[in-house]
């Protein structure tokens, strides 16, 4: 089979298209044949040898990606013989592999997917999807409450403007000019260029005060979000995209009695586990609830992949086929 392999850390040329032998799952295990593979952001930070999140950085060489959709082609011991056929998607953990035209996944990981549901939109609904429906249960919005959403054409924010309608809610999207039309599409009350000057005296004119920031670019645009907030409102931090953290101080905090919560790793899962919001997050796919954009790249194809989703350059999930 192909795959890409990672032999040293660095840029998108460490990143090659390769012939490898096919996995052989172990016991309890299956083999998937990868009808899509999910790209997270994470990956490109450890592509690099940056560590991020919960995740070490990974022995070497090795095959990147944790997200796969497609149909189970080998069992390994102890597997039921019913599981061999079906569509499935499963997300790998820390094991790694996604990046192949075969994965190998633990039984226990696998989710069924129905027929009318495609391996892109399932694949972008086990990672992404369970972390957006985390984020929203820390975040735990209203129909009273008037969000702003930063990156709201991207993987995470697409999903957030679109259950963020279905509560009821008032949303306030933010995105860069040549996504505005798809964040309207997905259903935003408003839409906000934020590379142009002045983008938050445009949401104060629209809408006055926000009681709720969903913000996962930090930064200018986070900073610019949290003075958006109303008393009593509220951020909720979930990565910084543009490479810098929103600076939040106590001083921020005090000024109108907002507060601040960060939902990312164990905080995402607490009283919870990921099982649960994967079911979740795939229940609403398969129901029509959600529907998750993708960008899609041919496997071989994975560093430009990597480039258009570090240039901010991609809207939804970005994925790779075979």
């Amino acid at each position: 089979m192909y795959a890409i392999r990672q032999h040293e850390f660095g840029d998108v040329d460490t990143l090659r298209h390769e012939e490898v032998p096919d996995p052989v799952p172990g016991a309890g295990q299956v083999r998937v044949t990868v009808g899509a593979a999910g790209v997270h952001l994470l990956d490109t930070s450890l592509r690099r040898g940056e560590r991020g999140g919960p995740f070490p950085l990974p022995d070497l060489p090795l095959v990147p990606g944790r997200e796969v959709a497609g149909v189970v082609s080998a069992l390994g011991p102890d597997v039921p013989d019913n599981w061999l056929g079906r569509r499935v998607v499963a997300h790998l953990g820390q094991a790694h592999g996604g990046y192949a035209e075969q994965a190998a996944a633990n039984v226990a990981s696998l989710h069924e997917v129905p027929d009318h549901v495609s391996d892109e939109r399932a694949v972008a609904m086990i990672g992404t999807g369970r972390t957006a429906f985390g984020v929203l249960r820390i975040a735990a919005p209203t129909a009273d409450d008037v969000v702003l959403v930063t990156a709201a054409a991207g993987g995470l924010g697409s999903l957030f403007v679109q259950e963020l309608k279905a509560l009821g809610a008032t949303v306030v999207g933010v995105a860069s000019t040549a996504k505005l039309d798809l964040v309207r599409e997905l259903g935003a009350d408003h839409v906000v260029d934020y590379t142009a000057p002045g983008w938050d005296d445009e949401v104060r004119a629209e809408v006055g005060e926000v009681s709720l920031v969903l913000d996962g670019v930090g930064g200018d645009a986070g900073k610019a979000g949290l003075d958006l907030l109303g008393v009593g409102g509220r951020t909720v931090l979930f990565g910084w995209s543009s490479g810098t953290p929103t600076p939040v101080g106590t001083a921020d905090l005090y000024r109108l009695g907002i507060g601040a919560d960060v939902a990312v790793g164990p905080r995402i899962v607490k009283g919870t586990n990921l099982r649960e919001l994967e079911t979740l997050a795939l229940d609403a796919l398969a129901s029509g609830r959600l529907t998750p954009r993708t960008t899609a790249f041919p496997l071989a194809d994975a560093g430009r992949a990597h480039t258009a989703l570090e240039n901010r350059e991609t809207v939804g999930k970005v994925v790779l086929r075979p």
